[in-house]
């Protein structure tokens, strides 16, 4: 069994957490970090827009990759730990959501986090990314709160022709 758990920045401990207590111990745990590639793109526009061309050694985007990279390695080591059994790391780079759904090729489980409005119960509470990962990851999914779940007070009313 392959479960893909995964790590995101703030919501990465309930991801792992739930690994440990829903993944069979046989099973191969895949720890996966996602880069997107926006922010560093833009850094290297701005260069070549702005700063002129010429002097790729200057270029800021180059930087942010390489900061991006090693946040990524140090997330991923922490997670790593956290889970406290053998796993594979992975990192990859490209639009959030469709690199996701890529790494679920051939897993059984994929474990993620409701990354949007967590005050409250109902479709916001995930984001783009997570909904598009929801609607079209090729396997199960365990969907985890990263902190308790808010009470069933908050959850939206019925639209009015439903009440």
């Amino acid at each position: 069994m392959a479960v893909v758990v995964w790590v995101v920045e703030g919501t990465w401990p309930a991801c792992v957490d739930a690994a440990r207590a829903h993944a069979p111990e046989e099973a191969e745990v895949v720890l996966l970090h996602v880069t997107g590639h926006d922010v560093a793109d833009a850094a290297h526009g701005a260069f070549a827009g702005l700063l002129g061309r010429g002097h790729p050694e200057r270029d800021p985007g180059t930087r942010v990759e390489h900061l991006a990279a090693a946040s990524a390695e140090s997330l991923l080591q922490a997670a790593a730990e956290r889970l406290g059994r053998p796993c594979a790391r992975v990192e990859r780079t490209g639009r959030l959501e469709r690199e996701v759904v890529a790494a679920t090729e051939g897993a059984e489980l994929l474990v993620l986090a409701r990354d949007g409005d967590r005050a409250r119960l109902g479709p916001h509470s995930l984001g783009p990314a997570s909904r598009f990962v929801v609607d079209h990851a090729a396997c199960p999914l365990l969907l985890v709160w990263p902190e308790p779940a808010p009470g069933l007070t908050t959850m939206p009313p019925p639209p009015p022709h439903q009440r």
